[in-house]
């Protein structure tokens, strides 16, 4: 019986890969099944193969859970699909997408066909390379409130601590008051004591004058 070795790698992801050791007579769910193994993933969403050509243009499907309208139009199911029926080049390539709703999407490629080994269990990984990237990524919790503005917390923000306080204490002479106060001492200096020596000149000039003219009298 021929065992097949089909390489897969990420479309997007250079870096890791995986060969995958399959039975011919066995079927596109099993290899199915086998890549997500050997990834990590779970296997259980809507996926599909497609026969491809040497530059990995997509031709007919071979799906996993499938649409209704894929049923509809009579698309081949992966269980009940077997590899060697679909495989007519040394180097066939498949374009396979896992899970549709946040899509992967692998390039298969038949990179050699082996003799069974004997002992061996089938699917089976050969090698690996490289860490696959989370199915899902950094999926949205719903369960996590951000916080509000009455959450928001100064001192904490600015990384506050009780050591601290003595930055935050008035310093005497210092703040609005002691500004404004300030400020009314200047505009007495400036105003208040002109006008005042202004008076005693008025009032010292009055006298001279009022002297001068009972002398005159």
């Amino acid at each position: 019986m021929a065992i097949y070795r089909f390489r897969v790698t990420f479309e997007d992801y250079d870096d890791v890969m995986r060969e995958v050791d399959i039975k011919s007579t066995q079927t596109f769910a099993d290899l199915h099944q086998a890549i997500h193994q050997s990834i990590g993933y779970n296997p259980d969403y809507s996926s599909s193969f497609y026969i491809s050509t040497d530059q990995w243009i997509k031709g007919e499907e071979i799906a996993f859970k499938p649409s209704q309208r894929k049923i509809d139009r009579g698309v081949a199911l992966m269980e009940n699909s077997k590899l060697s029926n679909f495989i007519d080049d040394p180097h066939q390539k498949f374009y396979y997408t896992s899970n549709f709703d946040r899509p992967f999407d692998f390039h298969v490629e038949l990179v050699k066909i082996l003799d069974d080994a004997p002992g061996v269990t089938y699917p089976t990984t050969s090698r690996s390379v490289g860490e696959a990237p989370k199915q899902f990524g950094n999926v949205y919790n719903p369960t996590v409130i951000p916080p509000t503005n009455e959450d928001f917390d100064f001192l904490n923000e600015m990384e506050y601590t009780p050591e601290d306080t003595e930055d935050f204490e008035e310093v005497p002479g210092s703040g609005a008051a002691a500004h404004d106060d300030e400020e009314s001492h200047e505009e007495e200096d400036e105003f208040g004591n002109e006008f005042s020596d202004n008076e005693g000149f008025d009032e010292e000039e009055s006298g001279r004058r009022s002297g001068g003219r009972d002398e005159d009298y």
